[in-house]
């Protein structure tokens, strides 16, 4: 006869009740916050800010810096609307540890609301052509200025990490969903708005952002971004390449990214590798591939073959750019093991890749290229789950798009504060795993021989690494 189960702790009730009155003590459950904010100060950002974002109609209130570094606070601690910042305002700690008051919701949506400017939107929308229906409108100033303070903020990191000297731009737009009225469908079908990001993939930050209604296609002047993207880099940079989608296949863009001369970017070739669309030229192209001329590439999941292979194609469409000297394509075929057929019913599917590179082989061509999704893709993810940039918070175009600016340089704070002062198995660290060994830790704010100390829930290695990260990021006044 077995004997009976020890009852588990877990079936008992609580052995405390609740208090009715709250703790004196100034106590707060965001002790590492204060990391956040000592990168966000030592990258000079309220300095940029200053200079950069002129908003205020008076004096009184919170200053631009005051409300940058507030929406960045609210970011890292996992903060997704403004009413959010009711909670952030409960915490007095907080007040203490930050020398300033976080605002209240009403008080950031005004602030968010005057990066609106309707006049932009009626300027973009008159300048249609006949045939058009999407339009991209011109930034306002201060949402101009803000994303200066962005760029100002990745060159400073670039500086502080000199020997980076390598840049890929990985460029990319997202779908955020919003069920808000004024939100288009996008191609999906689903209401919500289409941004279009760029992000310096050996340094995991964020270059340029444009906000988009859901219905702009992805291929619609993508131009832009590059060259803000490729502006935003540092001096320090010598080395530079270029990756994107299908919706990077575009003129304009690839005549840019080949011109050596270039305006508006740097001089010297910028490598690149764009996935092709798929022409019935290039198609045809394809299919007269040599059977020998195909060659396994990559890791096979025991489903499907992959093999790439050259394809010699000059492009002949009005769209496309002849040149003396032709790009390479690379073409991509995947098939079934099992001879089975693919849901429409082929047998095989194509891709392409056109690039500018030759001198390496097309199996090292097409994975590099495919380390995007390992980039791009996951600064899309970080943005739209782990901080604020998923959920939009206004019917005003302009206010979304300073709430998405926002969460990028709260995501590239982020990147500075784990490449500059933490330790290296945080580099790769997302938010979450920040707010579950740094961010969320439990202090108590105390007076002792006239000073004002932090003490933390933590032992005291970890206590000992934070000081070090914050004489790593020093504060100039």
């Amino acid at each position: 006869m077995k004997p009976p189960r020890k009852p588990s702790p877990t079936e008992s009730p609580l052995l405390f009740e609740m208090d009715d009155e709250p703790l004196e003590e100034t106590l707060t459950a965001w002790g590492g916050v204060p990391l956040v904010v000592q990168a966000f100060r030592s990258l000079n950002v309220p300095a940029s800010v200053r200079q950069h974002v002129r908003i205020k109609q008076r004096e009184r209130g919170y200053d631009e810096a005051t409300m940058v570094e507030s929406f960045v606070v609210l970011n890292a601690v996992g903060g997704e609307c403004l009413e959010d910042f009711a909670h952030l305002r409960e915490d007095a700690g907080l007040k203490e540890m930050l020398g300033h008051e976080v605002p209240s919701p009403e008080s950031a949506r005004q602030f968010l609301n005057r990066f609106h400017s309707e006049e932009k939107l009626d300027e973009a929308r008159d300048g249609r052509k006949p045939e058009q229906i999407a339009f991209i409108p011109e930034e306002a100033d201060a949402l101009s200025g803000l994303g200066e303070v962005n760029r100002e903020l990745v060159r400073e990191l670039g500086r502080r990490c000199a020997d980076q000297r390598i840049a890929t731009v990985d460029q990319d737009a997202t779908i955020i969903e919003s069920h808000k009225q004024q939100a288009l469908r996008t191609y999906e079908g689903e209401r919500g708005y289409q941004p279009m990001l760029a992000v310096w993939a050996e340094m995991d930050a964020v270059l340029a952002d444009e906000f988009r209604d859901g219905n702009v296609p992805a291929m619609m002047s993508p131009l832009t971004v590059a060259q803000r993207a490729f502006a935003a880099l540092p001096e320090t940079v010598d080395t530079f390449y270029y990756r994107g989608d299908s919706a990077c296949h575009e003129k304009e863009l690839l005549q840019w990214l080949r011109d050596e001369k270039r305006a508006d970017g740097p001089r010297g070739r910028i490598g690149f590798a764009v996935s092709a669309r798929m022409s019935e030229a290039l198609h045809r192209a394809i299919l007269q591939v040599h059977e020998a001329g195909w060659s396994l590439y990559g890791k096979t999941d025991g489903k499907e073959i992959r093999e790439c292979a050259e394809v010699d194609f000059v492009p002949g469409e009005k769209s496309e750019n002849k040149d003396t000297r032709p790009l390479r394509y690379v073409a991509i075929r995947i098939r079934p093991r099992q001879e089975e057929l693919f849901a429409d019913g082929s047998r095989e599917k194509h891709f392409a890749v056109v690039s500018n590179i030759w001198e390496w082989t097309p199996e090292r061509l097409i994975q590099w290229h495919r380390e995007k999704a390992g980039t791009i893709e996951a600064v899309h993810d970080v943005l739209k789950n782990e901080l604020a940039g998923g959920v939009m918070p206004s019917k005003y175009f302009g206010a979304n798009a300073a709430w998405l600016r926002l969460a990028v340089i709260a995501h590239n704070v982020l990147t500075a504060l784990k490449r500059i002062a933490m330790p290296p198995e945080l580099l790769r660290a997302r938010p979450k795993r920040l707010r579950f060994l740094v961010i969320n830790t439990a202090g108590r704010i105390v007076q002792h021989a006239r000073k004002t100390l932090l003490r933390l829930a933590a032992l005291a290695d970890r206590i000992a690494l934070w000081k070090e990260a914050m004489r790593l990021l020093p504060i100039t006044p």
